[in-house]
């Protein structure tokens, strides 16, 4: 039999909806309830799963929940912006963060971008004090035009080895799992925020650029390349701005939250009364949290700034809810801090700008998880490969199965 392959996918399913019934996983599994029991039992025996209590009746005995045990199982997960990463070390039972750490990486013209990641990556691990074998792998949330596939990403992190992917794994020795920035956030609204359950999704990622990850029938979408959702990069604009892509006029020219915080400063300095103060540019972090809060608090000149950066996103939208058709779309991120401020101005531009009967049906929801959208996601993008991580046989978290088990699987 393949255990090991049935036990890896039942510790990933429970990872994601965090407690499920026997039936629930043979549904979901694809495979017999007698044959799933088995598996529950074992892992039961060896002490990764446990009882947590019943679930609703159907009609006959309530049945039983199941969960993951807590510190069984860990993943790393990295949040990496063009500015800053953070990283985490969750326990997949419960999704607690056991260290947390936020560090300067600016990866623009850093041709020893990689070099520092790594470090980050293992001073995190050492401070943990967790035995390596207890990590199940490292997920990594990136800027850039990311190949998930091969593990490569073609706008930042220039490595000597075959791709970024390569390089962390063999300086970490663990699995590694890369995918864009925005994409791993839609993956965790998907799992855990507002697009939960959603068929048809598309998150936007409001930072320092404006991403795009996408759920369609129910399944990330990231195109034949992997580069799906360059959002950032549709030529809205006549403005003659020149934008990291090295076009002129992209969206990401007039509605990034670096183009916020310019505007602020620019705005201050000529004499814009407002409650904001001491912006700078060389802190864009601090400068943008404050303008979010500004905004939250009415403040009238940050709310001018929000709103004219949402009706450009807006138009943008429009563009996507008329090829796509959504039946959602969320605004996470860094920017989601700002809160359903953003809603009134996007709002109008897909008034303005798209078919009525397209977007009538389309809603515009805030995440809850905004500026952690991307840790639980890098988290969930680790455990997505889960049931094809070799090194869990090693670790003897998953039982050791024969060469003719693995080359049948």
């Amino acid at each position: 039999m393949k255990t090991g392959h049935y036990k890896s996918e039942i510790i990933k399913n429970l990872f994601f909806s965090r407690r499920l019934t026997s039936a629930e996983l043979s549904e979901r599994m694809d495979k017999s309830i007698p044959l799933i029991n088995k598996m529950i039992q074992e892992l039961q025996e060896e002490g990764y799963v446990l009882e947590t209590g019943l679930g609703d009746s159907t009609g006959g005995r309530r049945p039983v929940m199941y969960s993951l045990k807590t510190e069984l199982l860990y993943v790393v997960a990295v949040a990496v912006d063009q500015l800053y990463t953070r990283i985490a070390i969750i326990d997949i039972a419960n999704m607690n963060e056991h260290v947390v750490e936020k560090a300067d990486l600016v990866l623009l013209d850093n041709p020893a971008a990689h070099v520092r990641l790594v470090e980050i990556i293992k001073n995190t691990i050492e401070k943990s004090g967790l035995d390596k074998r207890k990590i199940a792998g490292i997920g990594i949330g990136m800027p850039g035009f990311v190949d998930a596939k091969s593990g490569i990403n073609y706008t930042f992190f220039d490595t000597p080895e075959k791709g970024i992917v390569d390089y962390v794994s063999r300086q970490t020795e663990l699995p590694v799992f890369i995918d864009n920035d925005s994409t791993v956030m839609a993956l965790a609204e998907q799992k855990f925020g507002a697009a939960l359950n959603a068929p048809n999704a598309m998150v936007i990622n409001i930072g320092w650029g404006v991403g795009l990850g996408l759920v369609l029938k129910g399944e990330m979408f990231r195109g034949d390349g992997g580069f799906a959702g360059e959002f950032s990069h549709i030529p809205l604009f006549n403005n003659n701005k020149l934008c990291g892509c090295g076009k002129t006029g992209c969206l990401e020219t007039e509605t990034s939250m670096l183009v916020i915080v310019e505007k602020a400063i620019a705005g201050l300095n000529s004499g814009r009364t407002s409650m904001l103060k001491n912006l700078r540019l060389d802190d864009p972090e601090t400068a943008c949290d404050a303008i979010m809060d500004a905004v939250r608090e009415g403040d009238q000149f940050a709310v001018e700034l929000l709103s004219e950066i949402g009706y450009h996103i807006g138009r943008g939208l429009a563009i996507l809810i008329h090829l796509l058709n959504p039946a959602i779309i969320v605004l996470s991120g860094r920017g989601a801090a700002a809160g359903n401020m953003w809603k009134a101005p996007i709002q109008q531009a897909m008034n303005e700008h798209c078919i009525p009967r397209l977007a009538e049906d389309t809603r515009i929801e805030i995440s809850s998880l905004w500026k952690e959208a991307e840790i639980l996601g890098a988290a969930s993008l680790a455990m997505e490969h889960f049931h094809k991580v070799a090194a869990g046989r090693k670790m003897g978290i998953i039982p050791h199965e024969s060469d003719q088990e693995v080359a049948e699987r």
